[in-house]
Parts: C-alpha cells; sequence; structure tokens
C-alpha cells in the first residue's frame, strides 16, 4: 500500500477512536460544574485530554490552583513532543502555531510510526487537525447531551478518565522501569491522598516519576552509557557508502 494512503487510514482510524473521547469529557465538564460553552472553550484551547480531565477532576473536588497545577504537568509531554516533530514536520510560517497545537499523543504516534517523510507528515496533520475538530464537536455534544441525561454517573462516564488514562499508560508498561515510575508513582499519589488538597497528590506523584526516570532506576544501563547518537549516523553513513561504492549516488 502507497505509504501516504496508509498514513491516511491510520489517521483516521485513531480520529475516530480518539475523538469518542469528547463526549465523556464534555458530560463530565458539565457535571463538574462548568457550562456547556465553558467545555468547548475549554477544549478548543487546552486541546489535551489528559490535562482537561485532570483540570475538571480537581475542580469538581473543590480544587483551584491545583487543578490548573494537574493540568499544566500533564501538558508537558507535548513540549517534549514538539522538539521532535517540529523535525519531522517541518511547519512553516502561520503552519507553526497550528503545528505547535495539534502536537499530542496520537499525532505523534501516528507520524512516527510511518518509514517515509511524505507519509509523516500526512499521518501528522490527518490526526492532529482531525482529533481537533471531532473532540470539539463531540466535547459540544458530550456537553449538551449530558444536560438531558442528568449525572453521567449513572451511566458510567465518570470511569472514562480513568479508563483514557489506563489507555493511555498500558502500553507503555513494556520495561522494569516504566512499570517502577507507575507504581511509585501510584503508591505516593494513594498516600498523600487524604492529607494534601485535591490535585496536589498528582502534583507529587509526577515529581517522583520525573525522579524515578532521570536516575534510571530499574532501567536498563547501556541506554545511559550510550555513545553520541549523531556519531552512530555517521558510521552507518560510512557504512552504507562503503557498500554502494565510491562515487554511486543513492536516493
Amino acid at each position: 500500500m502507497d505509504p501516504v494512503r496508509r498514513a491516511w487510514r491510520e489517521g483516521v482510524s485513531v480520529v475516530v477512536a480518539t475523538s469518542a473521547y469528547g463526549l465523556s469529557f464534555g458530560a463530565l465538564a458539565v457535571a463538574s460544574g462548568l457550562d456547556a460553552w465553558q467545555a468547548c472553550v475549554l477544549s478548543m484551547l487546552m486541546f489535551s485530554g489528559g490535562s482537561q480531565f485532570a483540570f475538571i477532576g480537581v475542580v469538581a473536588a473543590g480544587g483551584g490552583v491545583a487543578g490548573v497545577a494537574s493540568a499544566a504537568m500533564l501538558g508537558l509531554r507535548n513540549a517534549l513532543y514538539g522538539m521532535s516533530m517540529r523535525r519531522v514536520v517541518d511547519p512553516r510560517g502561520a503552519l507553526l502555531p497550528v503545528a505547535a497545537h495539534v502536537t499530542i499523543d496520537e499525532s505523534t504516534a501516528v507520524a512516527l510510526a510511518q518509514d517515509a517523510p511524505r507519509a509523516q507528515r500526512t499521518g501528522f496533520w490527518v490526526t492532529g487537525v482531525g482529533i481537533w475538530i471531532g473532540w470539539n464537536l463531540a466535547t459540544l455534544g458530550g456537553a449538551l447531551l449530558g444536560d438531558l441525561l442528568g449525572d453521567p454517573r449513572q451511566w458510567g462516564l465518570d470511569a472514562a478518565a480513568a479508563a483514557a488514562f489506563v489507555g493511555l499508560l498500558w502500553p507503555r508498561l513494556a520495561s522494569r522501569q516504566a512499570v517502577a515510575v507507575a507504581a511509585a508513582s501510584a503508591v505516593v499519589a494513594a498516600a498523600l491522598l487524604p492529607a494534601l488538597p485535591a490535585g496536589l497528590p498528582v502534583v507529587v506523584a509526577a515529581i517522583v516519576g520525573v525522579v524515578v526516570g532521570l536516575t534510571n532506576w530499574l532501567g536498563p544501563r547501556h541506554e545511559s552509557a550510550a555513545g553520541d547518537p549523531g556519531r552512530a549516523t555517521h558510521e552507518l553513513g560510512r557504512h552504507a557508502e562503503r557498500e554502494d561504492g565510491p562515487g554511486e549516488e543513492r536516493p
């Protein structure tokens, strides 16, 4: 299959699956005390599912500044994605802020799953822009539907945030260090929950996760001692030149 066509297909499938979370967010936002228009503005401007669920969760529990802190901590990962995606997407001019806004888990994952540069850019834009449109439409629908259905907890929508987090976390628990980060953060958050205001246990748990990651606790030691990746790329290029022979032009 053509790489660009495959990128379109994968992007659209992720758009459909992810946008459905917007229904739960809209309903939960209204149940947490936000108006429908506030929920929609939050989706348009924040556009980070995990951060949005964290924000309304803390607001519903009576937290204020802690809600902003929790959302900001969860949103920091998008800034890290942006460092890699700028080289992949290479946005110019007016597209730069648009690309930054739609750099999320899903657009990054679909883009990096492609091999060809054009397919990577296609996957990024299709997924990012598609989810932004679908997420906002679903948020509006969930907010309006939430008013009609009443308390979303009776339909099990209160578990949507936890399910979303588990869905994002579970595929990443493929190494001892990832399991250690998740376990340490969960234990700390659970222990601090009775003692700290709403939202702060999540912030402290996130700091614990960062510390575990930086110290490489239970992580593979060869990663910390790896050589310069630029040198590895250079050596690979020299090896390819030897295979192609001098003076031959490679595509």
